[in-house]
């Protein structure tokens, strides 16, 4: 059976209109493989590589491998899912 790693990066930054408490993450994925190998003979074919696993540590050239087709990480479909999250209260009402 083989492991599966999966490579997510995320960040956290401050949005440029709110206030201190509210921050974005993005998770970032990658997906199947779209390097085209029959290029060079004028055709089309993948490799069926379903998801990046790097072949090396966080930090290392190997972070950028894919161990399962080889392939640079940039071939594989990159995803990314934000999320905002804010922790503000609403401001106070005024009942009269």
């Amino acid at each position: 059976m083989r492991k599966r790693q999966v490579v997510v990066r995320r960040t956290e930054e401050p949005s440029r209109n709110a206030t201190a408490s509210s921050f974005t993450i993005r998770s970032v994925t990658y997906r199947e493989c779209q390097k085209n190998h029959a290029a060079g003979v004028g055709g089309y074919a993948v490799d069926g590589c379903r998801e990046f696993m790097a072949s090396g540590e966080e930090g290392t050239s190997g972070a950028l491998t894919c161990a399962a087709c080889g392939c640079h990480r940039s071939f594989h479909r990159r995803e990314v899912e934000t999320e905002a999250v804010c922790e503000c209260s609403s401001p106070p009402t005024n009942e009269a």
